[in-house]
């Protein structure tokens, strides 16, 4: 039996757009689940070394849970690299002010550190409130449970 290698043509399949709710959804099972469909993990078809993740919609982001007492113990840092700029910011305030950043960076720690991985973060598209502005690529509506 043969190994199948898909062509040029099954990577330019048209790509699906999906609208994922994270209100009262824990952070990691989230972003876990966003990061396996844009890497097209979710696909019989998937190839490590091309492209075939789907788009991704992420609505409510400041409503995301944290489990135990990491909004207050789990802690993010930031550095310029220049002596004295070392930034510490709890989850809790980093949810606050910045809850479709939370989001994009767990969700970027999760896929290929290369180009490709940098491709394939530009399909999330992560919102605070319940509005997208991609109605018209007529995304379908799933659960978090659902992306598998």
């Amino acid at each position: 039996m043969k190994t199948w290698v898909p062509k040029k043509e099954d990577l330019l399949a048209p790509r699906k757009w999906y609208v994922v709710d994270a209100k009262d959804v824990l952070l990691g099972r989230l972003c876990t689940r966003v990061a396996n469909v844009l890497t097209g993990k979710n696909k019989p078809t998937f190839t490590p070394h091309a492209d075939m993740g789907d788009h991704v919609v992420v609505v409510n982001a400041s409503e995301v849970k944290l489990s135990g007492s990491k909004l207050s113990d789990k802690k993010y840092y930031t550095h310029a690299r220049q002596p004295g700029s070392l930034k510490e910011m709890s989850a809790g305030r980093k949810l606050r002010r910045f809850p479709e950043r939370m989001i994009e960076d767990s969700v970027r720690g999760m896929l290929p550190k290369n180009k490709l991985g940098r491709k394939m973060i530009k399909k999330l598209k992560v919102y605070r409130g319940s509005d997208h502005p991609h109605s018209a690529q007529k995304p379908e509506v799933v659960n978090v449970g659902d992306l598998r």
